[in-house]
Parts: C-alpha cells; sequence; structure tokens
C-alpha cells in the first residue's frame, strides 16, 4: 500500500521576503542577462515605501528585498526566486503557486517516508 504525506505550505509576507541579490543571481542563471536583466535589476532595486494613515503620512523608507506586489511581475520574480525549491527533496512532488507551496512525499510505508525526510 502506498503512503502519501501532503505538507501545504502559505508563506507569510512571502513576497516581501525576497533577497534581491539572490534574486539577481537566479535570473542569471535562468540566462537573463543584458539588457533585461538590468532592467529587473532597476526594477527591484532603489524603491522607497511609506504609509498614510488618516491623512498622516510615514517618513520615506528604502525597501531592501521584496518584490512589488499587484504588479505582473512581482509573482513571476517570486515563482523564479522559489523554482527551485523542489532540489531540496529530489523525486519529490512539488506544487508551486505563487506563495502557496505543495510538497507531496510518497513511500511504500511510513519508515520508508521517515527514512526519506531524513
Amino acid at each position: 500500500m502506498l503512503t502519501v504525506v501532503g505538507i501545504y505550505l502559505d508563506l507569510t509576507k512571502a513576497f516581501d521576503t525576497v533577497n534581491h541579490e539572490i534574486l539577481l543571481y537566479k535570473l542569471q542563471n535562468y540566462g537573463i542577462r543584458s539588457i533585461a536583466y538590468h532592467w529587473l535589476k532597476s526594477y527591484i532595486s532603489n524603491r522607497q515605501q511609506y504609509t498614510v494613515i488618516n491623512n498622516v503620512s510615514s517618513c520615506f523608507t528604502h525597501v531592501l528585498c521584496g518584490v512589488p506586489q499587484g504588479s505582473t511581475l512581482g509573482p513571476l520574480l517570486f515563482l523564479l526566486y522559489v523554482n527551485d525549491i523542489s532540489r531540496v527533496l529530489p523525486g519529490e512532488k512539488v506544487k508551486l503557486f505563487a506563495d502557496d507551496t505543495n510538497l507531496f512525499i510518497s513511500g511504500l510505508d511510513v519508515n520508508t517516508l521517515n527514512q526519506k525526510t531524513h
């Protein structure tokens, strides 16, 4: 009998935690170079944000990590950032959708699953 374990991850503020240096490194490894690389680097670099509550604005602060949310590129950049997560457990099924990750580990019995995770 086959035993399957499903692990469902929903990363809190996942888009806000993307390390720019790691993302840029991965983009180069995916073959994104030259003009496209510099355009994407410019897109995520030197960003600032502020908050307004009851018509009172905070000071601007530099955004040191993360990808822009509510944009078309934000989810795509995040997926490129986490795309290699399946290398953690080779041979297992990992399903990615934006910041939701589902991991399915299967084996003939519980002992087999235990060996795969250690």
